[in-house]
């Protein structure tokens, strides 16, 4: 775990999470936010007051766990009127974007949201009419993931063929869990309030799935790396061994219990099967040729079809002999 990244009270249903840009403490900080202009046109003073009020410099930060340093960028800060307008919702005063930030407010009730991925703290502040306004610091109690994965002991897994999907760790009672990130690349930081999530890692489109629960600490990067068991596998219908693939082949992939996994039509389509044993199904001018194959973990490998079936027959014995 690298130590860099914090979630306070719930954002109210009128804030929409924000999923700024990546920023550990540790990454590159980013320029101070410019201070924000003056908000003249809401005030809860008596409106019976003949002076205009006069706005306060009000400082806000935040941290990710209690006793913590201030997040330098990756936060979004928006300041709203407590009195909701004609469509029931707060009105948006103001927003700055990257670390601490400072607001020009007139002396009364407003709330501040702060939102830093998808972790956020919400807090009611009063800006005095006399005196200083004092400066405010919201604690987001979150972390940070970064995921990845291995095909086997150490293959490393192309990115655009490798997803997560991140989901609550509670299940609801219909036995599903609440998704919270979906379609995640590998290599990329999420931003999450601190505990424990299921992580869904695929691999293809077809079977090769891992699952795994993670832990998310206030303050923390986590890096995790899930092992599929699993391997890229091309399909051709050939002649002779080592052959050339033979044209408009249509393919079934079945389950050792003879479920179809996956259907395809071409020369020598590519695919990922998690670890086992399969039979590939070739069709082609009205013909049916068959062999059963393994598949080895992180053992990327062309899977042939021959059209002398005394050739399949031998490479299905083969495959059975390599199961056991």
């Amino acid at each position: 775990m690298r130590t860099t990244l914090p979630l306070g009270e719930a954002i109210p249903q009128q804030v929409p999470p924000v999923a700024p840009t990546d920023p550990f403490k540790s990454f590159p900080s980013v320029s101070t936010p410019q201070k924000m202009p003056k908000l003249n046109s809401f005030s809860t003073m008596n409106p019976e007051r003949p002076a205009a009020p006069v706005s306060k410099d009000v400082k806000l930060r935040a941290l990710l766990k209690q006793k913590g340093d201030p997040v330098e960028q990756g936060l979004v800060w928006r300041v709203f009127s407590p009195v909701p307008g004609s469509d029931g919702k707060l009105p948006l005063l103001a927003t700055s974007q990257g670390g601490s930030a400072d607001f020009q407010l007139i002396p009364g009730e407003y709330f501040v949201n702060v939102a830093f991925g998808r972790a956020g703290a919400t807090r009611k502040i009063r800006v005095p009419e006399n005196g200083e306004a004092e400066s405010q610091t919201l604690v987001l109690d979150a972390g940070g993931v970064m995921l990845n994965a291995v095909s086997g002991p150490d293959t490393k897994i192309p990115r655009t063929e490798l997803s997560f999907s991140i989901f609550s760790s509670e299940v609801k009672d219909d036995g599903e869990r609440p998704l919270v990130v979906a379609d995640v690349k590998p290599e990329t930081v999420v931003r999450l309030p601190s505990g424990t999530y299921h992580v869904v890692s695929n691999y293809g489109s077809v079977n090769a799935v891992i699952r795994a629960d993670i832990q998310i600490e206030a303050g923390k990067l986590t890096e995790a790396t899930i092992q599929h068991k699993a391997a890229k596998l091309t399909l051709k219908l050939v002649a002779e061994p080592g052959g050339e693939a033979i044209a408009d082949t249509a393919w079934s992939i079945l389950t050792g219990s003879g479920d179809v996994v996956s259907e395809s039509v071409g020369a020598f389509p590519t695919l990922v099967l998690a670890e086992g044993t399969y039979t590939a199904v070739a069709r082609n001018k009205d013909k049916i040729y068959q062999r059963d194959f393994t598949v080895t973990a992180g053992l990327n490998s062309d899977v042939e079809v021959y059209l002398d079936e005394k050739e399949n027959a031998e490479a299905s014995a083969k495959a059975a002999r390599a199961e056991d």
